[in-house]
């Protein structure tokens, strides 16, 4: 599995994460669709999930994560995919 952020920021006043996960197989797709919270979109085995979080939860609002964005950008990848590999044991 590869999680990617592809877009972030916020949209009509809401704080969101867009993650790209690729290399997951249809059952897996599945049931993400099936079970997860956010908003989810499928195309072509490519899955688009977007997360809303308010603004003491947004992982990318401290003075910190404004110099050091790259670092931020991948633990916030390394916590999705984990969260997401958790997520699938319960298949």
């Amino acid at each position: 599995m590869i999680v990617e952020i592809s877009d972030y920021g916020e949209r009509n006043g809401r704080k969101f994460i867009e993650y790209s996960v690729s290399g997951l197989s249809k059952d897996q797709l599945d049931y993400l669709k099936a079970n997860l919270e956010g908003d989810i979109v499928v195309n072509d085995d490519v899955l688009a999930l977007t997360m809303h979080f308010s603004d003491e939860l947004y992982p990318f609002q401290s003075e910190v994560a404004k110099f050091r964005l790259d670092d931020f950008i991948a633990r916030e990848e390394i916590e999705m995919t984990v969260f997401l590999s958790s997520f699938l044991e319960d298949m």
